[in-house]
């Protein structure tokens, strides 16, 4: 079992890769994610990580993706027994050809695919999708310097926003024929792996949709967000409904709001800072609503989500009765 540690201030960003053995009571930090790229007078910065995945069908191949544009995948046979080498040596690399070198993206989530297919989440930005055979093979330092027309074009999952929190991305359906995102908007967005086509667009939270998880067996869907609740999602019907009434114009504020912080270049301390303020600001107002008159409503709200009858905008429950409330895809 592989887990990331996360290490309080002032070392918000040193993060070690452990492994822990369920047979012993001790886990065994295996390295420390570095840039690979660093001389005598500045050496490599190390990579706080957000995310890691093991493939399913090469169980000694995981993914880990954090801090930096790159999404590095290791063979833990590789691996040193020893962080205190910092001896971090990926077998493959990932990241799009235009973010090569970008220095205001991260990644928030990866997820696996049963064909080794990597999916990759970045922070206001968009989700991409690699072929196992589409990496630099190769360090980071190295993909730095790859020609960007001998890298495969990548599949792009667009129309949700992944800026206030850290935010995962999943697979769904027998074959993982569809990709799951939460948004910042609080809408759960599911495009068709093959087209990236968005099929469905759900409300999941009043602020927030963070992580989605699948039922490995079953068609259900287990997601969460902000609210103090987890929703559980099965389809119900047979007829696919059509996507909301203002479906575009929340792909729109999507993207506007993407672009308009894509003007301004924030250091990773000024957006860590500004995700705590945005945390707090919003545990205090949902204390407030928990404490305020309206919280039979809420839970009625809740109740309806629970089932997966609740579809469309929350402040638009007129405009939604007119469409199937069933949570389906095709």
């Amino acid at each position: 079992m592989l887990k990331l540690p996360f290490m309080r201030p002032p070392k918000l960003y040193v993060l070690f890769l452990l492994q822990f053995d369920l047979r012993s009571s001790s886990a065994t930090k295996l390295f420390c994610c570095s840039s690979s790229i660093g001389n005598k007078k500045q050496p490599p910065r190390k990579i706080g990580l957000n995310s890691i995945v093991i493939d399913s069908r090469i169980p000694y191949y995981f993914a880990v993706g954090g801090s930096d544009e790159y999404a590095r995948v290791y063979d833990i046979r590789k691996c040193q027994w020893d962080a205190a080498k910092d001896s971090d040596q990926p077998v493959n690399t990932f990241c799009p050809r235009h973010l090569i070198g970008s220095s205001n993206v991260h990644i928030t989530g990866l997820a696996y695919s049963k064909s080794s297919e990597l999916l990759v989440s970045y922070n206001d930005e968009l989700i991409y999708l690699f072929e196992k055979n589409a990496g630099f093979d190769s360090l980071p330092s190295c993909a730095a310097s790859e020609d960007p027309k001998n890298l495969q074009e990548t599949r792009v999952y667009s129309g949700h926003r992944n800026a206030q929190t850290v935010k995962g991305v999943n697979f769904f359906g027998p074959n993982d024929e569809y990709v799951l995102s939460g948004s910042d908007c609080g809408h759960i967005f599911i495009w068709k792996k093959k087209d990236a086509k968005l099929v469905r667009l759900m409300a999941g939270d009043q602020h927030v949709v963070n992580q989605l998880e699948p039922h490995p067996h079953i068609p259900f869907l287990a997601t969460c967000g902000i609210e103090k609740n987890v929703k559980i999602w099965a389809p119900l019907g047979s007829d696919a409904p059509p996507l909301p009434s203002n479906a575009k114009e929340i792909i729109e504020a999507n993207r506007q709001g993407r672009e308009d912080r894509s003007r301004v270049t924030l250091t990773p301390d000024v957006i860590m800072h500004v995700l705590r303020l945005q945390r707090r600001q919003t545990l205090a107002y949902i204390e407030r609503s928990h404490n305020s008159t309206d919280i039979v409503s809420d839970d009625e709200d809740e109740e309806k989500y629970l089932l997966g009858l609740l579809d469309g905008d929350l402040s638009s429950e007129e405009d939604s009765s007119a469409n199937s409330r069933d949570c389906n895809i095709s």
